[in-house]
């Protein structure tokens, strides 16, 4: 069954387009984060253009996360103060990556930089990943206790100027590394249609000590207004969101991440930083490939508009 899809200008099969969808919403609730690093890469492998990938998958994640956020909000577990700061630095990475994807289309090179932006951001983070689950895994084998920290040992960042308590997360720290981390995850998901969650809640955890009980909810309120924002502004400035395309990958979204979210229950924790580590790893590595092979088409032709 065919579908025209008006903004990319391409046919797509629609089942594909719903299984698609719906298994990379097994995968959203299964690891409890959001499934942009894992479609735009399968929209961009199906011939969906990468501009109009990354643009109308802001749309999913945005009603994705809408659903986890009003979740969070029911349970009061959402730090709004810790909130308010990642939403400013994340509106700011917005808008800059948004100017940033437009430059790059106009210039031609928005696909390269798409490309080699997936291949270092997921190898230097899988690996990290991957390298985390592994020595976790020989030390449960060995019976190795993890070692406890001492109180008051708190890395440097922590200390920087314009130093600010969150109650409701437990935390003391400067606001200076919180507003870089917001602004490099709203700069990363305008240009690659990532939510970013898969970056802000290991942030929160391991940098910040924030507790899991207020992580997902605080990233996923987050995320929801970020991405709001970047399709926005994708669509009113690069015209890159497909509104067909994007209701597709929704409902199938939606109807996947029930089922990812009851098997995800059953996952036990170092089988589950493993296995996401490899899915990370695996999307990066697919890239890396398409840099290196000779493309079908070496050569291509465009037609300008020529203003007079």
């Amino acid at each position: 069954m065919q579908l025209y899809l008006p903004i990319a200008e391409i046919p797509v099969n629609v089942l594909l387009i719903l299984a698609m969808g719906a298994a990379v919403g097994f995968i959203s609730g299964l690891f409890g984060i959001g499934g942009g690093f894992l479609m735009t890469p399968l929209l961009i492998f199906l011939g969906i253009p990468p501009a109009i990938a990354v643009g109308t998958q802001q749309a999913q994640i945005a009603a994705s996360s809408m659903t986890s956020a009003l979740a969070a909000w029911r349970r009061d577990a959402i730090d709004l103060k810790l909130s308010a700061f990642l939403l400013g630095g994340g509106f700011v990475g917005t808008m800059l990556g948004v100017w940033f994807f437009s430059v790059m289309r106009r210039a031609g090179q928005l696909e390269l930089v798409i490309v080699v932006s997936y291949v270092t951001l997921f190898g230097v983070i899988g690996g990290l990943m991957l390298k985390e689950s592994v020595r976790e895994f020989v030390r449960q084998r060995r019976g190795i206790a993890r070692p406890m920290r001492r109180a008051g040992d708190h890395p440097a960042y922590l200390g920087l100027p314009l130093r600010t308590r969150f109650p409701k997360s437990r935390l003391y720290t400067s606001v200076i590394p919180i507003i870089a981390l917001s602004l490099f995850v709203g700069f990363a998901g305008a240009v690659l249609g990532i939510g970013g969650g898969f970056i802000v809640v290991p942030a929160l955890l391991y940098l910040f000590r924030v507790p899991p009980t207020v992580v997902v909810g605080t990233s996923q309120f987050q995320i929801l207004w970020t991405t709001l924002a970047a399709t926005v502004l994708h669509t009113v400035v690069n015209d890159a969101v497909d509104v067909v395309l994007a209701l597709m990958l929704i409902l199938g979204g939606v109807f996947g991440a029930q089922f990812g979210a009851r098997a995800g229950r059953n996952l036990r924790a170092e089988l589950f930083r493993f296995l996401l580590a490899i899915l990370v790893l695996a999307v990066g590595l697919r890239f890396a490939i398409e840099l290196v092979l000779r493309p079908a088409e070496p050569f291509s032709v465009q037609v300008l508009e020529i203003k007079p």
